[in-house]
């Protein structure tokens, strides 16, 4: 028995902190099996094979070097116990040295279940040349190709327990502190040809079906098969964290994903879930086992974060939201956002706040800052808080008619498919055509309005315009997205960019204070399925005062969750 916490890892798509550089073959494997041995750009060979982390089949006993762990390490010889033999020039162990040559040497009885051990990469392609990239040939098919990333978040957290080292010599960094239990909530590697109850060691009871890649699993390398999650698991991600958080068994939840689409996930947790507890959001900007890979440390943060309840209050309920830990920095989920592709790469947006604390060197985590907008248990828009049903709109013969759409089923779970429909339209300067250009050269906002009329009865959109009030330079596109809202749409303005100043409700259009565009859309998502779309007038080109007012009566309600989330 232990008295440890216990945390839920959850598995995101494209997720590079779960993501393995390809197995090379070793040049101990190429030399054996008379394969051309791997070579430096200068066309030298290579000086050392890479270390892979691998299992032992069986037993071995190896005989280490005494001093060679530190290169000063005999500076201080007299400080050291004696070694446990000695290896004469024959390459024989004695216990007592034969000559004045012979190596003092630890003895180590290495055991398969002492766990992964760095060793060369011994695997070869079935036709028995070596393997040099993910792909048995360039931009090979999927069938011949191996998968880069993890299924799971398992073998990523043994990694860190067993090689893992802490600024005091010591290891088991995760499982010191925590026990984990990992759950393939949207996972980056899948497992093509299923896997038995008896092969599970990690997840649990049952069989795994054949999973494909694009249904299943969502990986960006081989990037030529790359494949992204649709729309619809916005609601499975929150109902199946929901239920695994509701259980009771855990102190928090650990999210990893892919770094630049991190950002957003955690945003639609922080709207969406109606828990007490946190969730901490993980990426890596370098594969795991790259030199000077973050994720790692990233993962250890958050354990650290969670573990310490920093992030409680008086009541013990999450008193911070979702937060993002990356760079041992801790960032509110609404404004995390990632800016460069290297460790340290993420910023806070808005210019107001954002970054909420951090996991120091050798004392506990400290949160500084706490956000004010509404989140996770005290969102207005959370599961709990949406409706079962909402009022959308599509074109119907000259007008519109409503529809009934359902956002949850009699459980109270989300449906995938009430994901509303959300565009982002970018504005610059000097976009409109020429001085009479008209409203038929808009052809991309015409496009999306009409695909909307007619398969989206829940849909909006998102202009991101001049900073920092989001406001459109095109005449003739504001009049477009303005008829939008009057044919049931809302608009959301915000801000060019990573955008400091607040963008506020201009008429109907409703604002997006100093959210991202991609924060905002998340957000009028929410909205979409708390409030259903915006009554559209009979002729959008020509409203009534009693229409407007009606629409402006709905804008507000939006306006309020925009203000406070």
């Amino acid at each position: 028995m232990t008295d440890k916490p216990r945390i839920a890892h959850l598995s995101g798509a494209n997720a590079t902190i779960g993501n393995s550089p390809p197995l090379v073959t070793s040049n101990k494997a190429r030399a054996q099996h008379g394969l051309p041995l791997k070579t430096n750009p200068d066309g030298s060979v290579a000086q050392f094979d890479v270390l892979r982390t691998q299992r032992l089949a069986a037993p071995a006993t190896v005989y280490v070097e005494q001093f060679s762990a530190h290169p000063l390490e005999r500076d201080v010889a007299e400080l050291y116990g004696p070694p446990d033999g000695y290896i004469d020039d024959t390459g024989l162990f004695h216990e007592k040295p034969q000559t004045d040559a012979d190596t003092p040497v630890y003895k180590v009885e290495l055991k398969p279940e002492d766990g992964l051990y760095p060793l060369p990469y011994m695997g070869r392609q079935a036709d028995g040349s070596a393997w040099e990239d993910d792909c048995a040939f360039p931009l090979a098919p999927a069938e011949k190709s191996r998968q880069a990333y993890y299924p799971d978040g398992s073998r990523i957290f043994e990694e860190i327990d067993r090689l893992g080292i802490a600024d005091n010599g010591t290891g088991n960094l995760v499982s010191s502190k925590a026990e984990v239990d990992f759950y393939r909530v949207l996972p980056s590697g899948g497992y093509t040809k299923g896997l038995g109850a008896a092969e599970r060691t990690d997840m649990g009871e049952g069989d795994i079906p054949p999973e494909s890649l694009g249904r299943d699993f969502f990986a960006y390398r081989p990037v030529h098969l790359a494949a992204s999650p649709p729309r619809a698991v916005m609601a499975t991600m929150v109902n199946d964290i929901h239920d695994i958080l509701e259980t009771g068994d855990y102190l928090g939840a650990i999210w990893t994903q892919a770094s630049p689409r991190l950002e957003e996930t955690l945003y639609w947790f922080n709207l969406l879930l109606d828990t007490t507890l946190p969730v901490a959001g993980n990426a890596a900007q370098r594969t795991n086992g790259e030199i000077s890979n973050d994720g790692p440390k990233n993962i250890v943060d958050s354990v650290e974060y969670i573990t310490s309840k920093v992030w409680q209050d008086g009541s013990g309920k999450n008193r911070a939201g979702m937060v993002a830990i990356q760079e041992q920095q801790i960032f509110a989920s609404r404004e995390v956002q990632k800016g460069e592709a290297r460790p340290g790469g993420y910023v806070a947006t808005g210019g107001h706040g954002g970054l909420l604390g951090a996991v120091r060197h050798g004392m506990p985590p400290i949160l500084t800052y706490l956000p004010g907008a509404k989140h996770t248990y005290l969102s207005d828009v959370n599961r709990t808080r949406l409706p079962n049903s909402v009022t959308g709109y599509l074109k119907s013969g000259a007008g519109f008619a409503p529809v009934d759409i359902a956002i949850k089923d009699g459980d109270g779970r989300l449906l995938e498919t009430a994901i509303p429909k959300v565009n982002i339209l970018k504005e610059g300067n000097y976009t409109p055509e020429s001085v009479d250009a008209g409203p038929d050269r808009e052809v991309d906002i015409l496009a999306l309005m009409n695909d909307n009329f007619t398969y989206a009865p829940l849909a909006g959109f998102v202009i991101e315009g001049q900073a920092p009030y989001g406001t459109m330079t095109n005449s003739v596109r504001n009049a477009l997205t303005v008829k939008a809202s009057y044919c049931g749409m809302p608009v959301v303005r915000v801000g060019r960019g990573n955008n400091e100043g607040f963008a506020a409700q201009a008429g109907v259009h409703i604002g997006g204070g100093n959210l991202t565009s991609t924060k905002a859309r998340l957000l009028l998502l929410a909205c979409l399925m708390k409030f259903g779309g915006l009554p559209p007038a009979a002729d959008p080109d020509n409203p009534t005062a009693v229409e407007t007012a009606a629409i402006l009566d709905q804008v507000n309600l939006y306006q309020a969750v925009f203000d406070t989330h």
